[in-house]
């Protein structure tokens, strides 16, 4: 299996999701654009396509940050939806996914950052990718976005400040505006990149402090996250 990842920021870094690839022995490749990488040309050797988080919006342009090209990202994951291979968004990511389909982001109703649970739709909860995550979960957030909808994508899971969490836009294409890759070092690395969000944490009613953030366990999330990997990889190798 081949893993490759998108990357914006190095403080929106894939963890789970790439320990679940070093465990499964895939290859690993990578564009760090914030290190001036390239997208992949092709994506015929790809299996996951993951397109990870970051600050900016789907309708950032390159003027506004010149390592991020929101149309040519985009453009990748047709191509890779075409393909049919897995697509997978995290957060920006998932916003890109809908937007390379035709659905514009929104903004969500609530900003939201920290451990917090999502529910479960009926469609969710009938679906065996997410069978283990029972009708709630606590997850990670650090967005005040939202991915859009096509007129086929299903919504897996909410939350409560959040009506999209989880979106299926296909049976191989998946956009979490949650983070369910967050380990306590990547924890750090954002909240060295969030003053301004954290000294506001009171303001909001899903915002937490930055003691609060390293308090919280993140390994039942990231149990939860390998084993829907594992699920959608045998989908994925059934369709071959």
């Amino acid at each position: 299996m081949h893993l490759h990842f998108i990357v914006h920021e190095d403080f929106e870094a894939p963890g789970a999701y790439e320990i679940w690839g070093q465990n499964n022995h895939c290859k690993i490749t990578y564009s760090r654009v914030y290190l001036n990488d390239p997208l992949p040309s092709t994506v015929e050797e790809i299996d996951f396509l993951i397109v990870m988080g970051g600050p900016q919006s789907p309708d950032t342009t390159v003027e506004m940050c010149p390592h991020f090209n929101s149309l040519a990202e985009q453009a990748v994951i047709r191509k890779a939806i075409q393909a049919n291979k897995v697509v997978l968004g995290v957060c920006l990511g998932s916003q890109l996914i809908g937007e390379a389909l035709g659905a514009k982001f929104e903004h969500s109703p609530e900003r939201e950052i920290g451990k917090f649970p999502i529910m479960l739709t009926e469609y969710g909860l009938k679906n065996s990718l997410f069978s283990h995550f029972g009708k709630m979960t606590e997850v990670g957030h650090w967005h005040n976005d939202m991915p859009g909808l096509t007129s086929d994508a299903k919504i897996i899971a909410f939350s409560a400040g959040c009506p999209r969490q989880i979106v299926e836009y296909s049976k191989l294409v998946y956009g979490l505006q949650c983070h369910m890759e967050l380990m306590p070092e990547i924890i750090e690395l954002l909240i060295q990149h969030s003053a301004t969000e954290l000294n506001q944490a009171h303001d909001y009613k899903f915002v937490n402090t930055r003691e609060e953030l390293r308090s919280h366990d993140y390994q039942e999330m990231n149990q939860n996250l390998f084993i829907f990997l594992d699920k959608l990889k045998d989908e994925y190798l059934k369709l071959r």
